[in-house]
């Protein structure tokens, strides 16, 4: 079987398509196998600064694929605690996208539901395009929801905000999720492409290991006392002063130049 998940690299960016167009791009256990494989190839490829998740055709992800058959479902209803295995399988894949060295970036071509949303919100930035439409959905199919869809939303947009969305879940438009602080930019879709090379290519020109150190402080901000944090903080600063990069930085403004990084 054709796999559900391809991945193309240019210019030090990975594109992460999800690409079960027919079922559009729907959740199974299949396509979260095949992106969370990726996703391990990507972590070990040091030459990859940046990575962008889309969808193929006219949808990012509309979520669980619930015409699916059992076999491709977390839950199947086989027992409690192989639903509950499946499911945080299923978990670790969304914690691993959130986790990446790497900057992510959600480039939401289209629909974006449900579980597919909870994978926007695992990544670092969002662009939307004019034709997407968001929605989060579990309520309406009788359920509480998962991949980690409140907690990344509760993070990004604070609690409030977290409540109306999914206590109150509705269609909204790309608009609306910038006005709400969901999405960093959003443009025509005949433009979107280009939204999406601009953006990961300011991203991968910046000094990479300065970016996966920010990554790495962005990360540990959200759980950690100010106290254990800046621990850490201060060894990522110090390490990267020591680096050729952060010298190159230096050289370059005054100089009055672009920067050309090297990564060490």
């Amino acid at each position: 079987m054709p796999a559900q998940v391809s991945c193309s690299i240019a210019h030090q960016v990975a594109t992460v398509t999800l690409d079960n167009p027919e079922r559009r791009n729907a959740v199974s256990v299949r396509l979260l196998a095949d992106l969370e494989d990726v996703l391990g190839h990507l972590e070990a490829d040091r030459s990859v600064r940046v990575i962008v998740l889309t969808g193929s055709g006219s949808s990012f992800c509309v979520g669980a694929d619930l015409a699916a058959p059992p076999e491709l479902r977390s839950l199947r209803g086989d027992s409690f605690e192989e639903d509950s295995a499946r499911l945080r399988a299923a978990s670790h894949v969304a914690q691993r996208l959130h986790l990446m060295p790497q900057v992510t970036v959600a480039a939401i071509n289209g629909a974006c539901a449900g579980a597919g949303l909870s994978l926007a919100l695992a990544t670092d930035l969002r662009l939307a395009s004019e034709a997407a439409v968001f929605n989060t959905a579990f309520l309406g199919a009788g359920l509480p929801g998962d991949l980690g869809g409140i907690w990344f939303l509760t993070q990004l947009l604070g609690a409030a905000r977290a409540r109306e969305l999914f206590l109150l879940p509705e269609k909204f438009d790309a608009h609306r999720a910038a006005e709400l602080g969901l999405v960093t930019a959003v443009s025509a879709a005949d433009a979107f492409d280009a939204l999406t090379d601009r953006v990961t290519a300011r991203l991968a020109h910046a000094a990479p290991l300065a970016a996966r150190a920010m990554k790495q402080n962005l990360v540990a901000s959200q759980t950690m006392p100010l106290a254990d944090y800046l621990g850490g903080e201060v060894d990522r600063m110090v390490r990267c002063f020591h680096t050729e990069d952060a010298r190159e930085a230096a050289a370059a403004f005054l100089e009055r130049r672009r920067p050309v990084y090297a990564g060490r």
